[in-house]
């Protein structure tokens, strides 16, 4: 009975040491992954709150350096290479610093990672700075949140929001460096059906050659048994962009039979409104 007792108090014992208590941190970790054209850009960084404080000019003190959030280091990693305010930055992982002002921040990207404000600021550091107007927000934002806005096949916007302040910081990746070096190199092979059909739909959404498109597109459909309503509609709309209105309201009516037939109401409104547009009858 006594080795039982022992043995009970033993077991106890260590499941007391082992328990622990579990609460919600104050400035909750934060990732978020966003493809920006073809480049992967990944932010991570922790989320303070308000809590009926003052923030800028108070909390986080004007024209002074400031993480930009809470805990460890702010970071962004670019999976290539990025141009900031005309600064090409490298692919890789960067510290986003700020020096908040009242009408304005600084915004800064420092190589180094890892323990928060450097107690010694090296320029040489720096990847990129740039300063960005603050824009007054009509409602109060409770936690500190950051995220990518007005995304574009080569740009976005990385928000920084807190309070009533919304910071604007824009990135410029390569996807028409990227797209062209690809359309190069397939167009110098064997291309299918699908890569002018591609290449096709690039150029035209991309205000590129019209005529190549054209070429492209007409490749693509000559080598597609039966096209779909979607690649019709495309093809419409370069035809009519080429300035042969006439062959993309044949094309467009085309698109239109094949979408009320699969019930695709988007697509027969967008056919629709573009025969319209075209004057067809």
């Amino acid at each position: 009975m006594k080795k039982l007792l022992v043995l009970t108090m033993v077991v106890l014992a260590s499941v007391s040491l082992e328990a622990q208590i579990n609460t919600p941190a104050p400035s909750p970790f934060s990732k978020v992954e966003q493809k920006v054209g073809l480049t992967d850009v990944t932010l991570e960084y922790s989320r303070p709150a308000m809590r009926g404080r003052t923030i800028f000019g108070d909390l986080v003190p004007y024209d002074k350096l400031w993480r930009t959030g809470a805990n460890e280091n702010t970071k962004i990693t670019f999976g290539d290479d990025v141009t900031i305010d005309g600064q090409e930055v490298k692919a890789g992982t960067y510290s986003v610093f700020t020096k908040p002002g009242k009408t304005s921040w600084e915004i800064f990207l420092y190589t180094d990672t890892e323990g928060g404000v450097p107690k010694e600021w090296d320029a040489s550091k720096i990847a990129a700075k740039t300063t960005s107007e603050v824009y007054p927000l009509p409602m109060k934002i409770e936690s500190f949140t950051m995220g990518f806005d007005d995304l574009e096949s080569g740009s976005a916007i990385l928000g920084i929001m807190w309070e009533n302040a919304y910071v604007p910081l824009k990135i410029e990746v390569p996807t028409e460096k990227m797209v062209s070096e690809s359309i190069e190199t397939t167009m110098g092979g064997s291309p299918k059906a699908e890569d002018y059909y591609t290449a096709a739909v690039y150029y035209l959404e991309s205000d590129k050659d019209v005529k190549k498109a054209q070429d492209w597109m007409d490749k693509a459909m000559e080598m597609t048994d039966e096209p779909a309503f979607w690649q019709l509609r495309q093809q419409s709309l370069i035809q009519a962009k080429a300035g042969d209105k006439k062959a993309a309201i044949k094309t467009a009516k085309k698109s239109l039979a094949k979408a009320k037939e699969a019930g695709n109401d988007d697509y027969v409104k967008m056919n629709t409104d573009s025969l319209k547009e075209w004057g067809a009858k």
